[in-house]
């Protein structure tokens, strides 16, 4: 587990830099997904459209500032991109993003936006990050790696600070897993702070990255990636953040790219809320009936990523 000094640290440090998102209650609706009291955390509503800032932020500002001279490299499906792009512009330096075939044109043309030096290799997450480490290598630049990396952790680990400060009832709380990070940084924190809180994790039917590792006791490489979320692809995981999520994640349920992709329709229609697939994850899960919520269950459901996928 992360310390929760670590997450504390993270949140003071960061404050300054991002937004702290509100929770709003799924009410008022023409199709409710579910009789239990749901609430959304908008990460969505980020500067950079996800929770991925909070990473990259924590990340920034604990690295010495004459270790960026050469930039900041990264791989990403977009979103982690699209934060670490953001730092690099904040940092007045190079920002070098890989990303596979499979990321969306929106997300593209939003880094750019940033400034980024923008390189598409690969099908997918897994390909770009290889070749993005031996970019960093070669150029001294220095990597922020999406997820297996502590100080990117413990910015993902606000997320959950700020939900227990404004919904301390919550029972349930539903996390989208790409490749572990933000489930990952949450569950350390939950568990020092409510360790009663039932965490699960939603992961892509074409990429079950910790489910499969958690079958098989032990971190394991998913012989392919078929999901066509870029943002939620990752053939494998990291052994410490595997740890985290077997010991303290109570359930992992698969979702298809469909069901995800309606779940983000309905996000639309009925929140007018702009959420990419990985964004509307969580609501996939209840939406599928993979996910048993009570009637009256306190439940929080992230809306961790902005896009324009259900708006096409």
């Amino acid at each position: 587990m992360l310390e929760l000094s670590a997450i504390e640290d993270a949140a003071r440090r960061i404050a300054p830099f991002v937004r702290r998102t509100p929770l709003m209650q799924a009410t008022a609706l023409r199709e409710p997904v579910t009789e239990a009291d749901l609430w959304l955390k908008l990460e969505c509503l980020q500067p950079t459209g996800s929770f991925k800032v909070r990473g990259a932020t924590n990340r920034l500002l604990t690295t010495p500032p004459e270790a960026l001279a050469n930039g900041i490299v990264t791989a990403s499906g977009g979103n982690h991109g699209l934060a670490t792009a953001r730092a690099a512009f904040q940092a007045g330096v190079p920002g070098i993003i890989f990303v596979p075939k499979t990321v969306t044109p929106d997300k593209l043309e939003r880094l750019r936006g940033w400034g980024a030096d923008v390189r598409v290799v690969g099908n997918v997450w897994d390909d770009a990050n290889r070749e993005a480490q031996a970019y960093a290598a070669a150029n001294d630049a220095v990597f922020f790696h999406p997820f297996a990396d502590p100080a990117v952790m413990a910015g993902q680990g606000t997320v959950a600070l700020e939900i227990l400060a404004d919904m301390l009832d919550v029972e349930t709380l539903l996390v989208a897993i790409g490749g572990g990070g933000l489930i990952s940084g949450m569950a350390s924190a939950i568990r020092a702070l409510k360790p009663s809180v039932r965490i699960i994790g939603i992961e892509p039917v074409g990429s079950p990255t910790l489910l499969a590792s958690r079958q098989a006791g032990h971190v394991v490489r998913l012989p392919a990636v078929t999901t066509r979320v870029a943002t939620m692809a990752c053939g494998r995981t990291d052994e410490a953040v595997f740890a985290i999520v077997d010991e303290a994640v109570d359930d992992i349920v698969l979702v298809d790219d469909e069901e995800m992709l309606s779940a983000a329709k309905w996000l639309w229609s009925e929140m007018g809320l702009a959420a990419d697939l990985s964004g509307a994850a969580a609501i996939a899960g209840i939406r599928s009936g993979k996910i048993a919520l009570k009637p009256g269950e306190k439940v929080c459901a992230l809306v961790c990523g902005a896009g324009k996928d259900a708006l096409v």
